[in-house]
């Protein structure tokens, strides 16, 4: 696996990118400059995050911003963000970006090659939970 290392705490990364994943980010970095993820509760694409440049989809109080993933070949961190609701039900999980055949959401940088981004998910075992447990990174 690539992109992960820990929090800010010092805790277990929450979010980690697959080989593939790392890939596709960095010849998505090369066409689209800085990216980021954001991951919404919605109920269609719910374990789809969504890859866009970095700024280009506005986040707010009701995001969550759970990692700044190092990718190695992509010059700067990608933030990877969750709406606030959904990160409440998967608070307690560690999140794996991986990369699947198949068309992904027509406005994730990644919907003309084919494939789409796609979360992996195991719980975190409760030495690698963050202080608060609830709370966010």
């Amino acid at each position: 696996m690539d992109g992960t290392g820990s929090g800010p705490d010092g805790a277990a990364a929450r979010v980690a990118v697959t080989e593939a994943a790392a890939g596709l980010l960095r010849r998505l970095r090369a066409a689209h400059g800085p990216l980021m993820f954001h991951q919404s509760g919605g109920c269609c694409d719910g374990s789809a995050p969504m890859c866009f440049p970095a700024g280009e989809f506005r986040t707010g109080a009701s995001d969550v911003l759970l990692e700044r993933l190092t990718v190695a070949g992509v010059a700067e961190p990608v933030e990877f963000w969750m709406a606030a609701d959904q990160f409440a039900r998967w608070r307690h999980t560690r999140l794996i970006v991986d990369v699947v055949p198949g068309r992904g959401s027509g406005f994730s940088l990644e919907a003309p090659e084919g494939v789409r981004f796609l979360i992996r998910s195991r719980l975190l075992a409760e030495k690698e939970e963050r202080p608060g447990g609830t709370d966010a990174p």
